[in-house]
């Protein structure tokens, strides 16, 4: 099996290191992608969805991604042990009548010796916002290294 590192025990380096390279494959809002970082009969809890399996958190995500249009996500570490890793969230995205939100959360992962993600169970609560109430503001994809982090924007 492949390795996807940075590999458990996760030190707050490697682990922040962990959270931005998810968060980038996130901000890709490609579910083939993705995928791969988890274990093939991975576990989730999201929102009210249980899905087991890369094919179950495919069609999570191709769901997801159907509704949340212009998603733009910042993820920050908020700590680490071993083979795992806390993290809170936010992000930005529209509705296809242009109702912006902004939505909150924790994740906790669980990672196997391979680096693959075995375990997510995320809690997300959705704010509605104005569009002039908008932080996030870089071009679908990527988050560029120098715009605000969660910490910095008070979020």
């Amino acid at each position: 099996m492949e390795n996807k590192p940075p590999l458990p025990p996760f030190t707050s380096e490697t682990a922040t290191k962990k959270v931005r390279m998810a968060e980038d494959a996130w901000n890709t809002r490609d579910p083939n992608k993705i995928v791969l970082v988890y274990t093939e009969n991975t576990r989730w809890r999201n929102r009210v969805e249980f899905p087991i399996g890369r094919e179950e958190v495919r069609q999570l995500l191709q769901r997801k991604w159907a509704k949340e249009l212009d998603y733009r996500l910042i993820k920050e570490l908020w700590g680490c042990l071993s083979n795992r890793i806390a993290v809170r969230f936010a992000y930005e995205w529209h509705d296809d009548s242009n109702h912006w939100f902004r939505s909150y959360g924790n994740e906790n992962w669980e990672f196997n010796e391979q680096g693959f993600m075995m375990r997510r169970f995320a809690s997300i609560n959705d704010l509605p916002i104005k569009e002039s109430e908008r932080k996030f503001f870089w071009p679908l994809g990527r988050r560029p290294d120098d715009h605000p982090s969660l910490s910095d924007l008070n979020l």
